[in-house]
């Protein structure tokens, strides 16, 4: 199946805590990067999700958010360090591709944002993500 979401990051499930109708999912990616996904309890059962499941994290590009630095005090679980190689820019709209450790991002921010943040190849980013928008896929 081929899909539109653009960031699609291999990894192996570290950890599954389960409620009662949601579960959080620790994936260890690639280059070692650890990101959380919440999705349903069902979800994890009909994926037949534990610990060691090969997975892809799935996340569309308008989820990521972009800071310039490490951002503390913030409920967002996921932040990625990484490195800007590619901005494109029209009316109102950016397009940011990232690498990070192992691979790499897009981000679909607006072009104030890449304005006011003088996001540029070879721009220090950190990208955020929150553990709602992160989608399972078993691989």
């Amino acid at each position: 199946m081929s899909l539109s979401i653009r960031n699609q990051i291999p990894g192996t499930v570290l950890a599954v805590t389960a409620g009662e109708a949601m579960a959080s999912v620790k994936v260890r990616l690639a280059a070692g990067q650890v990101i959380t996904a919440a999705i349903t309890t069902d979800a994890v059962k009909d994926l037949g999700l534990a610990e060691g499941s090969a997975v892809k994290a799935l996340v569309k590009s308008t989820e990521v958010s972009l800071a310039t630095g490490p951002v503390e005090g913030i409920s967002i679980r996921n932040q990625i360090a990484g490195t800007v190689t590619d901005v494109s820019t029209g009316g109102a709209m950016g397009s940011v591709r990232i690498s990070v450790e192992g691979g790499g991002l897009t981000a679909a921010i607006t072009k104030d944002a890449v304005e006011d943040l003088g996001l540029a190849s070879g721009t220090s980013v950190v990208a955020l993500i929150k553990s709602t928008e992160v989608s399972l896929a078993a691989a």
